[in-house]
């Protein structure tokens, strides 16, 4: 069985992430690639880019993040 993720508080460069809407401060991790038209086209969508996703525990608002 998958082991279970939690949410948590999240620091981003020394800066706690607090929910614009609910004021909420624990969020669920998630990585999603930030899929392009041409690289889609050619069939390497694994190629794109990847962001950080972090998802209110309370409201569900997604704060997205590039990894650089």
């Amino acid at each position: 069985m998958a082991k279970k993720v939690e949410a948590k508080e999240i620091s981003i460069k020394g800066n706690k992430l607090e929910c614009p809407i609910c004021k909420n401060d624990k969020f669920w991790p998630k990585q999603t690639l930030m899929n392009t038209p041409g690289l889609t086209f050619f069939g390497l969508e694994w190629a794109n880019k990847a962001a950080n996703n972090y998802i209110c525990d309370s409201c569900g608002y997604v704060y997205w993040f590039l990894n650089r």
